[in-house]
């Protein structure tokens, strides 16, 4: 694979960029110490797993019937009726359909998993643009295929039967070689799946290719074992990261659902500059047993797809205690998406720190998408978050000493990192241990609080920007707010691994396109373990809109008739 455009002096402009901002990180929390001891705060990181326990226990103490539900549903909940129509169309457009899409058209006997199979894999050793997607294709789809085909054929059908999916290459398959996108792991072979792929196996989905990732998640968009990975909209543009195979492949219709990671916003950020959907559910939901580790408490695993509606589908599969990560909690919430309960919801929209070093268009998407909650019988009201400058601070720490732990016995070979991970790697011994405990002891007082504000709001959801620019230029690195060029680490980050720090399940979604014909996204972000609800709002909005219907100009699938409204605004809507 490679880019279109000639790589900057990446290890440079990283550098330059990073080192000074996490200079500022330590300095703003060095002058801010916590109490000395004695002290009466709940600021051990224990305390964080007790709130969480306390929430989830609330929250599964509310919904008594879940259980049951759970008991005589799968997973996955019932196929969804569709059309003939619809499933016709599926059937002669494998490539545009969306997991519940192909679901449907199965049960309805319109196409069999063989099929949508046979259609697609060309297009995963194809030249196009999407290749770069594309590390290496695993063994066994054509006969797992087979096995889905017959089920369906013979009513065994499982909650995900017969979809393939991609995986992020920090993500283990079994007997696959997986390299989480560095020289310094060789051809390592998965010696297992990791949860994560084997529960999508257990329910009927195929693991067709390992998708492209930055280095270790968190690399320069210029991988040097790979090269780059365009974004379908704009070859001379980037996915975003750190899931750049995973966001590139949905946009471009080669795939209908990935795995992802997210640790800074490496889920979201790919799904809102390539206009597709994703998920980082509550930190402790989904396992990351046989997950790469970036830093380890920011870390969670979760599904990308192009509708909300896929998302839940594919949670409730995800979710739940495996015995192995002690992150997982021994129970699952509700994860139901119900789109009636977006009639009375109350969104909290913040005005400061969200909305600053944000671009008009990204802006007035947001505006629209506000309104448009507005009109589907939402309460929108005001709310705002304490020193969120404070906390972003401390998550620049977090980062950076977990990632200078994990991957300290590669100094020796610290030039096999590619450029991006280099500079990050010479500046993540900055912190002292005092202030990576600092920022662990913060983090439970942060969550209290947010969740004290969330409840004094009575919100059930907050509504942010998304990135906020669109996709940044390979060439260069940079993105354009309002006319100005940043460096994406100014911008990119900005929105989203606030969330990762506090473990808040946080959805970014497609609002609309901006004038250089690129997507921009929103941001659902609710309390911990209220993924339910996040994926109810979020397919309230896409029954609404058709934002996340959009086509990219380079794509596997491209719709016979366009619209004049999609094309005025960037793309096609998939029918």
């Amino acid at each position: 694979m490679s880019a279109t455009t000639t790589a900057p002096d990446v290890f440079t402009v990283v550098r330059a960029t990073i080192a000074p901002e996490l200079d500022r990180a330590l300095a703003a929390s060095r002058a801010r110490p916590l109490p000395a001891s004695p002290s009466s705060l709940a600021a051990e990181p224990g305390h964080s797993r007790a709130l969480f326990t306390r929430l989830l226990d609330e929250v599964t103490a509310a919904a008594p019937t879940a259980s049951a539900t759970a008991a005589t549903t799968p997973p996955g909940r019932q196929t969804p009726a569709a059309s003939p129509a619809t499933t016709s169309a599926t059937a002669a457009d494998p490539a545009g359909a969306t997991v519940t899409e192909l679901l449907a058209a199965y049960a309805d006997g319109a196409t069999t998993p063989t099929a949508v199979l046979a259609a697609l894999a060309p297009l995963w050793t194809s030249d196009a643009v999407w290749s770069d997607a594309v590390l290496r294709l695993v063994a066994g789809a054509e006969a797992a295929a087979a096995d889905s085909t017959r089920r369906w054929a013979d009513g065994t059908a499982r909650p995900l039967e017969g979809v393939p999916f991609a995986v992020k290459d920090i993500i283990d398959v079994a007997d696959t070689v997986v390299t989480s996108g560095s020289l310094q792991t060789g051809d390592r072979v998965a010696p297992a799946d990791a949860t994560v792929t084997a529960r999508l196996r257990a329910a009927g989905a195929i693991p067709v290719f390992m998708a492209a990732t930055t280095e270790f998640a968190c690399g320069g968009p210029h991988n040097a074992r790979y090269g780059a990975v365009r974004n379908p909209w704009d070859a001379e543009r980037w996915t975003g990261g750190s899931s750049t195979g995973s966001g590139s492949a949905l946009a471009a219709r080669i795939v209908p659902l990935a795995l992802g990671t997210d640790t800074g916003g490496s889920i979201r950020v790919p799904s809102a500059l390539c206009g597709t959907t994703g998920i980082k559910p509550t930190h402790g939901l989904v396992p990351r047993t046989g997950v790469t580790s970036l830093s380890w408490t920011l870390d969670h695993v979760g599904p990308m797809a192009r509708s909300a509606e896929d998302l839940a589908l594919v949670l409730d599969v995800l979710a739940g205690d495996d015995g192995a990560d002690p992150s997982t909690y021994p129970a699952v919430p509700d994860l139901t998406a119900d789109p009636a309960r977006i009639v009375g919801m109350r969104i909290g929209v913040p005005r400061s720190w969200f909305t600053e070093r944000v671009d008009t268009a990204v802006l007035a998407a947001h505006e629209a998408a506000v309104d448009r909650f507005r009109e589907l019988g939402a309460e929108v009201v005001p709310i705002e978050f304490d020193d969120l400058g404070a906390v972003d601070s401390e998550c620049w720490t977090v980062f950076y000493g977990e990632l200078a732990a994990n991957q300290e016995a590669n100094a020796a070979t610290a030039e096999r990192f590619d450029a991006g991970t280099r500079a990050r790697f010479e500046v993540a011994f900055t912190p002292s241990a005092a202030d990576y405990l600092r920022a662990l002891r913060r983090r439970p007082l942060v969550q209290a609080a947010m969740v004290a504000r969330m409840d004094e709001a009575r919100v059930d959801l907050v509504l942010t920007p998304g990135i906020g620019a669109t996709a940044p230029r390979l060439d260069d690195l940079t993105m354009s707010v309002d006319g100005e060029r940043h460096n994406l680490h100014e911008v990119v980050p900005r929105n989203t691994r606030l969330f990762d720090y506090v473990g808040f399940p946080a959805l970014m979604m497609p609002a609309g396109v901006a004038p250089d014909g690129l997507p921009v996204g929103v941001q659902l972000v609710g309390r911990p373990w209220a993924d339910g609800t996040v994926l109810s709002a979020a397919v309230a909005f896409q029954l609404a809109t058709d934002h996340h219907r959009r086509v990219p100009p380079v794509a596997a699938s491209r719709s016979t008739s366009v619209s004049a409204s999609a094309a005025a605004s960037g793309g096609p809507s998939h029918p």
